[in-house]
Parts: C-alpha cells; sequence; structure tokens
C-alpha cells in the first residue's frame, strides 16, 4: 500500500472516531461470513458503525486526536474491528444480545466511553450497564417532577377538603 493511501485511510479513521462518543474495539476474525453480514445488518439498524481496521493504522489515528488513548494501544494486536456509536452502552448490549447466539465472538477488547477506557472482556458487563445520556436526563426530570406532582396532588386534594368544611360550616350558622 502506498504511503499516500495509507495517510488517507488514517485520516478516514480519525475523522470517523471524532464524529462519535465512544468507540469498541472488538475481535471478530473467528467470525464465518453469515455471521460477520449478521453482525454488521445489527449495528447497521443499531446506529453503531462497524469498520475493520488495521492495527497500525488506527493507532496512527489515535495519535492524531486530542486526548489520551494510550491505554488502548496495548489492545491493537491481532484484527480489529472498531464499533463507534454515540449512545455508550449500544454497543455492548448489541455484543450481549449477538453472544447468546455464539459463546465466544465478537470478543471485547477495548472500549472509549464519554473518555474513560475500559479494557478486556470482563468489562463487557459493565459497559451494558452504563446509562445513556438520555436515559440519565431522563431519571433526572422523573425525579424533578416527581416532588411537583406531590404537591399539586396534596393541593388538590387539600382543596377539595377546604372548600368542603368551608361549605359546611356555612350551611351550620344559616
Amino acid at each position: 500500500m502506498k504511503k499516500e493511501d495509507k495517510a488517507l485511510i488514517i485520516e478516514k479513521i480519525a475523522e470517523t472516531i471524532k464524529e462519535y462518543s465512544c468507540f469498541y474495539l472488538v475481535e471478530t476474525a473467528g467470525l464465518n461470513a453469515e455471521k460477520t453480514s449478521q453482525l454488521r445488518r445489527e449495528c447497521f439498524n443499531s446506529d453503531i458503525k462497524l469498520m475493520v481496521v488495521k492495527n497500525t493504522l488506527l493507532h496512527k489515528a489515535l495519535e492524531q486526536l486530542e486526548g489520551d488513548y494510550s491505554e488502548i494501544y496495548g489492545a491493537l494486536k491481532e484484527s480489529t474491528s472498531l464499533m463507534c456509536c454515540n449512545t455508550g452502552n449500544a454497543p455492548a448490549k448489541l455484543l450481549k444480545k449477538f453472544r447468546q447466539k455464539d459463546d465466544v465472538l465478537p470478543r471485547l477488547k477495548a472500549a472509549y466511553v464519554e473518555e474513560t477506557v475500559y479494557m478486556g472482556e470482563d468489562q463487557l458487563e459493565v459497559l451494558s450497564n452504563i446509562k445513556s445520556k438520555n436515559e440519565l436526563i431522563a431519571d433526572v426530570v422523573a425525579l424533578l417532577q416527581s416532588p411537583a406532582k406531590n404537591v399539586i396532588s396534596a393541593l388538590q386534594s387539600g382543596g377539595n377538603t377546604i372548600h368542603g368544611i368551608l361549605e359546611t360550616l356555612s350551611k351550620k350558622e344559616a
């Protein structure tokens, strides 16, 4: 491969990583053609970009980007597929679901989610339980709405009680 071609590929990988808030490095080399197509289809349906990359080119692309990716360099061995997504837990959930059918592959090598590095297969469960930004916002909104709903409910029920008492008192005097 020519040096110019490598530079273009490195630039494309770097641009792709910049577009997304998280990425996963996954081992997919042992999958047959049918399972690879199925994985690509599921990634497409889940808004996850899947790319097979050369380790050295990915390493150079990461070096070009802002931030410290040095922890990930150790995972750049054997074949590597890059899964990019804006939802931190989506690739982990997809991998877990996909592996229910096949116990071994695809295997998680490393993940970079919201400026945190997760290394190794044992982190898949942790990653799948991470709440996405939208899920966290929904939780905060629900927490903020709960006290307001309680106050409104109490005022509405209390209003009926006060109204009933006032009506009863007004009838007694007459």
